[in-house]
């Protein structure tokens, strides 16, 4: 009989579930043993994936916590492309829904911090528009200049404080977290990405011209006694502008 594959990944991923029917040994009787020694090694090659993938969520939670439930996550969320820097997608769902940590809140937001800074690494290269390149726009003509972001950019808003979360888990410095929202550009000038603070409306600024809003539109989401100006001075200081048009 042939194992198919359905089947196999089935039980690959089901630590209850025999063997398949048909897969042998090299003496041709049941898989049985073999096939638990590989069952757990793949899963624990995902688990190792995702400590790659979340090294803050890993140390916020603890290596032993981490690894229990990366095995619990694998299980239930296996790759869905051959390319693993993509995988993890679902964790900020993953961790809305498991109970054993409904009593961190902000852990879901971390997760998606953390897929947006792999998103901004892989994303792909654009040349960035000169420093000046506002500056030499006559004024009148600005409210109607829309603004491409760069690939790199990833913005992120959340209710809970994951800029400082972020900082305080990773080596960066920076004072204690304060229970209070916080918003972050990411941008890739060089080789890495870096994690930026920002205000909640600079936030909407930004995802109105991502959305490919005008200045003039984008800046209305700020609110009236918004400032664009440290704004867009961080954008281009990051090359994190690709097009002016």
């Amino acid at each position: 009989m042939n194992v198919t594959q359905t089947a196999f990944r089935q039980a690959v991923l089901d630590p209850a579930r025999p063997a398949p029917d048909g897969l042998r040994d090299p003496q041709g009787g049941p898989a049985g043993r073999r096939f638990d020694v590989y069952r757990n090694n793949v899963v624990a090659g995902l688990s190792d994936a995702l400590e790659v993938a979340f090294p803050v969520l890993r140390r916020l939670l603890g290596e032993g916590f981490f690894r229990a439930m990366a095995g619990l996550f694998a299980r239930a969320h296996p790759p869905a492309s051959p390319l693993m820097m993509h995988y993890g997608a679902q964790m900020p769902d993953f961790l809305a829904g498991f109970a054993p940590v409904a009593h961190l809140p902000y852990l879901p937001d971390i997760a998606r911090l953390e897929l947006a800074l792999r998103r901004s690494y892989h994303a792909a290269d654009a040349a960035p528009v000169a420093p000046d390149a506002l500056a030499v726009i006559a004024p009148e003509r600005l409210p109607d200049l829309r603004i491409t972001l760069a690939p790199a950019v990833q913005l992120l808003g959340s209710d809970w404080p994951i800029h400082a979360i972020w900082r305080a888990n990773t080596g960066a410095g920076g004072p204690a977290p304060v229970n209070r929202p916080e918003a972050v550009l990411i941008a890739r000038k060089a080789l890495d990405p870096s994690l930026h603070l920002i205000a909640a409306s600079d936030l909407a600024v930004l995802r109105g011209l991502a959305e490919g809003r005008t200045l003039g539109e984008a800046l209305d989401l700020g609110g009236d006694a918004h400032d664009p100006g440290p704004v867009l001075g961080l954008l281009l200081a990051q090359g994190a502008i690709a097009a002016l048009t």
